[in-house]
């Protein structure tokens, strides 16, 4: 139940509809066992036609008469509207049946009305603060779970939490006050009969208890499995391309339908326990139903205590214990399955972003002198991936950090944009660590583009405004011209507004990249980190977006990350990296002078 109370403060804005939702059950409760009392004076005027000959109005002589008093009262009613006269008594009894029943079903429309406003709200807000926390836990945690499984949590955990846990929220009143007003009539017909019921309603509650026990394992289980295989699915969808090339759909096919054979049989084996609820329910109510019979009948036929009418109401009642009684049974099961799926839902929404913003972080809106990379150590696991590296980025400087694969280029970038915190160290802008800054602050003032492309499913134009919302149409067509991308863009068919499909599909790599370059331009930040931006580029299309990027870099500071010489050469400063560590640094024409690490690189051409 405690991760029943962690979602259940996703209620308390809707608090409001749960009042109107507590107070609509409570009649709909009333109604539903009157519903059963008002056949008494029918069964009585159909059986007995002296029941509506009552002239006197009864008096009432205590809570355990109120049964017969109710009745009496009833009839009493009926001698005074229809005489002796048996068929208009009969409609006035069936007219009062209806109208009893209208207004059960309606309190009940509208219990289910209010309840539907808490229990999609609850779901819009559930997954609205998912969304928000998935966004601001750092890239690291990903790198630890699959994406399906992020997108199962998203989807059918947080439906079953509304099916499970916000159901509850119905039965918690409806159900318990249906129980309780039918629990006060039945005591008014016949005290000892009632006892007598509630000998065998809580042995039949046990059992069914005992059969939910392994739900939860179970439904974990499940819940794991479908996120597994919808990350295989997102993995194929991604990997398309490789998989037919490598002719490896089999392979992966083989590994899809491990995983649905192991969510065939781990589903199977929870549905099997769930479906043992209605049935089992329905048996032991219908044999507490039985038992009821051969008592109820012993007191009408043998003691004489208990009028035909009355047992047959109370047999009515007693059945109007059941439904709820097996709702609140099958809530139990509900809660089981709901609490696997709330426990995963939770463990995203509790976890704590160790890059979160501390209480006392400042904005800063410019930068005047420079970037400080102090003495950092930094490891992604186990092995260090930074040594004691620093460096010094003056503002208006453009440094290039070239070397081999592995050499810790990227994990620069990676930690200037603050995606990941150093394990020793620290980074600072014009002298300021940037773990005191805000992060939406910090990379207010970078403009990132990466080797991958990364474009979303929309228009160019929506694509180019993640780097400034508020653009113009005019700016946008700047800034595709600053990265060559415009030559392309004003011959697709309908301009800045085509939809260039998933990840940017519908065009070439170098297209891509060029758009990824415009975005960061259209932002104009103080500071540009190109971590292998042009990478994905053709000869002819490096050669023109270099010069835009020339362009874009003048008076701007700017950390280069490459592989290519004809990126780097007019660089202010060229750091060679080697295994996490500086091997030399200087301009272009002082490492070629060195005759050293950079030297080679430049003859091989092969700049990681």
């Amino acid at each position: 139940m405690n991760y029943f109370k962690q979602i259940i403060r996703f209620a308390l804005p809707y608090k409001t509809y749960a009042i109107l939702n507590v107070i609509c059950n409570i009649f709909y409760a009333l109604f539903s066992g009157l519903s059963f009392m008002v056949l008494m004076p029918l069964l009585e005027v159909m059986f007995k036609k002296d029941a509506i000959k009552i002239t006197e109005k009864p008096t009432y002589t205590g809570f355990t008469e109120f049964g017969d008093y109710f009745s009496n009262s009833l009839n009493y009613q009926i001698n005074q509207m229809a005489g002796d006269d048996a068929s208009k008594a009969l409609t006035f009894v069936i007219i009062l049946i209806i109208s009893v029943f209208f207004l059960k079903n309606l309190f009940n429309y509208f219990a289910m009305y209010f309840i539907t406003f808490l229990r999609n709200g609850v779901l819009r807000d559930l997954r609205n603060d998912l969304y928000d926390k998935t966004v601001e836990l750092p890239i690291s945690f990903y790198s630890e779970k699959r994406k399906g499984d992020i997108m199962a949590r998203f989807g059918t955990d947080v439906l079953e939490i509304q099916h499970s846990f916000l159901s509850i929220l119905e039965l918690i009143f409806r159900e318990p006050l249906t129980i309780i007003f039918t629990i006060l009539f039945m005591l008014t017909i016949s005290v000892k009969l009632t006892i007598f019921v509630f000998i065998f309603i809580p042995i039949s509650g046990i059992i069914i208890s005992l059969i939910g026990k392994s739900l939860k394992r179970k439904s974990d289980k499940v819940q794991k499995e479908q996120g597994y295989f919808l990350s295989i699915l997102e993995e194929t969808l991604g990997g398309l391309k490789v998989i037919k090339s490598y002719n490896s759909e089999g392979s992966f096919a083989n590994k899809f339908q491990k995983s649905t054979s192991r969510f065939f049989k781990f589903s199977n084996s929870l549905l099997n326990r769930t479906n043992l609820a209605k049935p089992t329910s329905e048996f032991l109510g219908i044999a507490v139903i039985g038992v009821l019979l051969w008592f109820g009948g012993h007191m009408v036929l043998v003691e004489g205590v208990l009028e035909g009418e009355q047992f047959l109401t109370f047999m009515g009642l007693a059945y109007n214990i059941l439904t709820p009684a097996k709702a609140i049974s099958k809530a139990s099961y509900s809660v089981k399955k709901g609490n696997a799926a709330a426990e995963r839902v939770l463990e995203v929404l509790n976890t704590e972003s160790p890059l979160k913003d501390s209480p006392n972080a400042k904005t800063k809106d410019d930068f005047t002198s420079e970037i400080g990379i102090n003495n950092i150590s930094f490891k992604y696991e186990d092995e260090l991936v930074l040594k004691n590296f620093t460096l010094k980025v003056p503002k208006g400087k453009s440094v290039a950090l070239v070397g081999q694969s592995g050499s810790g280029k990227s994990t620069i970038a990676n930690l200037v944009t603050r995606f990941y915190d150093v394990n020793e160290g620290n980074i600072s802008i014009d002298g300021e660590d940037i773990k005191t800054l805000k992060k939406s602050s910090l990379r207010g003032l970078m403009g990132l583009v990466t080797q991958d492309s990364i474009l979303f499913n929309d228009t160019v134009k929506n694509n180019i405004l993640i780097g400034k919302e508020d653009a113009s149409d005019d700016e946008i067509v700047e800034a595709l011209k600053i990265a060559n991308a415009w030559e392309f863009v004003k011959d697709l068919p309908k301009g800045i507004e085509t939809n260039i499909g998933d990840s940017g599909g519908k065009l070439s790599g170098g297209q891509k990249q060029r758009l990824s370059i415009a975005r960061a331009v259209l932002k104009n930040p103080p500071i540009m980190i190109l971590d292998e931006a042009t990478s994905a580029l053709d000869t002819e299309s490096e050669r023109l977006v270099q010069v835009a990027l020339e362009n874009m870099m003048k008076n701007r500071t700017s950390i280069v990350i490459a592989h290519r010489l004809s990126t780097i050469q007019n660089a202010d400063q060229i750091v060679v990296m080697s295994k996490g560590e500086i091997a030399e640094q200087g301009t272009h024409n002082e490492l070629l002078a060195k005759n050293g690490v950079y030297k080679k690189l430049v003859e091989m051409q092969s700049f990681e």
